[in-house]
């Protein structure tokens, strides 16, 4: 009989069709699927904040009443319906707004009702407000009772809402409360480390049971996490592992050439390569000759001459009767890398190609021809390159650009082009600082290389943290800039569970700068544009056309606009300081004096405050990566996830790299004979449909 854990999502209650197809897209097929759906985090819904009290920037909970609800129309591309309510409570007034709404959250709005909402405080032109706080109807005389405990916050998508996948997941875990489920890890293991079962450590992740789990689970100090954590790095290892045999174990193409074209195109660069560049290539240079396939991380700093190294790497390849291909993950990106290549390439007489989604009809069937005779040696492209219709002569060499904005199907996808068993070299190249024993753990399939010096002369960005107060200073300053033919990045961050919310504080930037700015020209980026529509933005930007380029963290990375000399980013404390540091790369490229400027809140914590002062104090980012570490591992973890493949559920490897040495030990010992059953079972749960980035194709 199949064990409950198994079982579709149809046995539950709540769950039809429909929200069966949400959760599909979340990675939830079955009700142990359930289980592994971590929180994102927990909030602290145990008290009411008084509205005087209230700071923005901060999640905050309040019960007030309904004043007056106005409903009214802006303008923004077409005509959206506002719903705005004044709400008070015997020590202030704030307003509440949502530019999503439907009839019942109206109906809560009427006036003198009570409500209970929850969301994040923020400043608007004097006033607080909430943008689409969660609310709820109360009894102001008998109110429903706070939360005991801290509230888990789940992965979500469209149309899909906490409390209903709060409701699902209820069921899974009384299930597994009274059936229970069988344990994927040695008990010896276990209990050497002190770590609980399976069965405590996973009820005690989605409903902790008392204030001091909360306190520990939000510390990241919970026995429960610990176990989980070790758990997934060493399940994402594993795979990793795997996938490095699989790799060393296939035929490759030969490469072995004088260099001659190599010596020719070094002397041509109106630079001298540095030392780091140098070093690497030489490290390419012996993955060549070592008769297995490379596959090769180099890491280099915003600036430090990766796409060079890449154009030197092509050349012994190219001699030795191969083609190489570069993947860019924008068509913007492959336009500057084709420019770049084609300039040093075509003097040595090779055919450099690019080819784009944009290419259609007799266009494009002539550079497909060209590819699959062989004529066209280097080829640029993007995802166009993945489709089938792409047949290469012999292809040897593969360059992915920020890998991490691939997905593994695509990567299989370009690998399979090889000739008969030949299994193509691989060169990843990605901007994103790392520590080296961070990338070692991450990249444990890869080998590493990493370009750590900056060539000379490149211009430092000077870097200063402002408050929220000098906003009006901060747009005189842009104006400036913009009317001596400067341009501007304006990156708004907002790390919500809804896209939407994202999207929305980018749109009302956006319409702010416009309102003030109308002698510019400002442009909009951000996650729900199609990509054609982003591209547009992105071009016109980089073509001048555009002075003030607003946009979300989804900006594209990589793109040189030398004109470019100001980078403001807002909320930054938000984001990981590798972030931060590699959107402030995009400027100081040109002639320009160059600036990236922090806004924050007055209300930084200590640690927000210290990791904005690494940035503000230094433009090393492999420095900067090391800091955070140190910082990230003593106090709450305010970054992002560093890689693609992997995304985790609960592990962080910024936070938990402490853990490292259990992991190399539970890997191991995962990897005995007998543990050959929880193995599949372990990369089961943490893998899942993922294991197949384990295959080289």
């Amino acid at each position: 009989m199949e064990h409950w854990s198994a079982q579709g999502l149809r046995y539950l209650k709540g769950v039809g069709p429909k929200v069966a197809e949400k959760l599909h897209k979340l990675g939830v097929k079955t009700q142990r699927d359930l289980l592994f759906h971590l929180p994102l985090r927990y909030e602290d819904r145990t008290f009411v904040s008084p509205i005087g009290s209230l700071q923005p920037g901060r999640r905050s909970q309040i019960e007030a009443e309904v004043l007056h609800t106005s409903v009214h129309f802006r303008r923004q591309g077409r005509s959206r319906r506002v719903l705005a309510a004044r709400l008070a409570d015997t020590t202030g007034v704030m307003t509440v707004r949502f530019f999503y709404f439907s009839a019942n959250q109206q109906k809560q709005f009427e006036k003198g009702n009570w409500l209970r909402c929850f969301g994040e405080v923020r400043s608007a032109q004097g006033e607080l407000e909430m943008i689409h706080p969660e609310t709820e109807v109360i009894d102001v005389d008998n109110p429903s009772p706070l939360s005991q405990t801290l509230t888990p916050i789940y992965p979500t998508t469209e149309g899909l809402h906490q409390i209903s996948i709060k409701r699902i997941l209820q069921q899974a875990i009384e299930k597994l409360k009274s059936e229970g489920i069988a344990e994927t890890l040695p008990q010896a293991w276990l209990d050497k480390n002190n770590f609980p079962d399976f069965t405590s450590a996973m009820i005690d992740l989605h409903r902790p049971e008392n204030r001091r789990d909360s306190e520990l689970i939000a510390q990241h100090k919970h026995p429960a996490q610990n176990r989980f954590i070790v758990e997934e790095l060493a399940a994402h290892r594993l795979a990793l592992l795997e996938r490095r045999r699989q790799i060393r174990s296939r035929i490759t193409p030969s490469i072995q050439a004088d260099e001659k074209l190599q010596q020719r195109l070094k002397q041509a660069l109106p630079f001298e390569l540095t030392g780091a560049q140098q070093r690497v290539l030489a490290e390419l240079m012996q993955d060549f000759e070592a008769g297995k396939p490379m596959i090769r991380l180099v890491q280099g700093d915003v600036g430090s001459g990766k796409t060079v190294v890449a154009a030197l790497a092509c050349l012994p390849v190219v001699e030795s009767g191969y083609q190489a291909v570069l993947m860019a993950p924008t068509e913007i990106l492959a336009e500057q890398h084709l420019q770049n290549f084609d300039h040093w390439l075509a003097p040595l007489g090779l055919k450099v190609l690019s080819l784009l989604g944009a290419d259609k009809g007799k266009k494009r069937e002539q550079k497909l021809a060209l590819i699959a005779s062989g004529e066209a040696q280097v080829v640029v492209g993007t995802h166009a390159l993945f489709q089938a219709s792409v047949e290469f002569n012999r292809l040897g060499f593969i360059i992915f650009d920020e890998q991490h904005r691939f997905g593994v199907d695509q990567r299989l996808a370009l690998q399979r082009k090889t000739r008969g068993d030949e299994m193509a070299h691989q060169l990843i190249m990605t901007a994103t600082p790392i520590p080296r024993t961070m990338a070692m753990s991450i990249y444990a399939d890869l080998d590493y290389s990493q370009i750590d010096e900056l060539p000379p002369g490149r211009k430092p960005v000077t870097t200063s943290i402002i408050s929220e107060q000098q906003r009006g200073s901060l747009i005189k300053r842009v104006a400036s800039s913009c009317a001596e033919g400067g341009q501007v990045y304006w990156v708004c961050t907002l790390i919500e569970e809804s896209d939407a919310l994202q999207c929305e504080a980018a749109e009302i930037t956006y319409e702010t700068l416009r309102q003030q700015l109308p002698q510019l020209s400002v442009g909009l980026v951000h996650g729900r544009m199609k990509p054609a529509e982003k591209e547009a933005t992105i071009g016109g930007f980089k073509n001048g056309n555009i002075n003030i380029l607003v946009a979300t963290t989804v900006i594209e990375v990589g793109v040189d606009v030398p004109n470019a000399s100001i980078m403001i980013i807002e909320n930054p404390e938000r984001l990981g300081l590798a972030q931060i540091h590699q959107l402030r790369g995009r400027v100081g490229r040109g002639a320009r004096e160059s600036f990236c400027i922090l806004l924050v809140r007055n209300n930084l914590s200590e640690l927000a405050r210290t990791r904005l002062e690494i940035i503000r104090g230094t433009q090393d980012g492999f420095a900067i990566a090391e800091k955070d570490l140190e910082l990230r591992g003593a106090g709450e973890v305010l970054g992002t996830r560093q890689t693609g493949d992997m995304s985790f559920k609960i592990a962080d490897l910024m936070r938990d790299q402490k853990w490292f040495p259990q992991v190399e030990v539970l890997a191991k010992l995962m990897q005995l004979p007998e543990n050959a059953g929880v193995r599949s079972e372990l990369l089961r749960n943490w893998i899942g449909e993922r294991q197949d980035y384990t295959d080289v194709g």
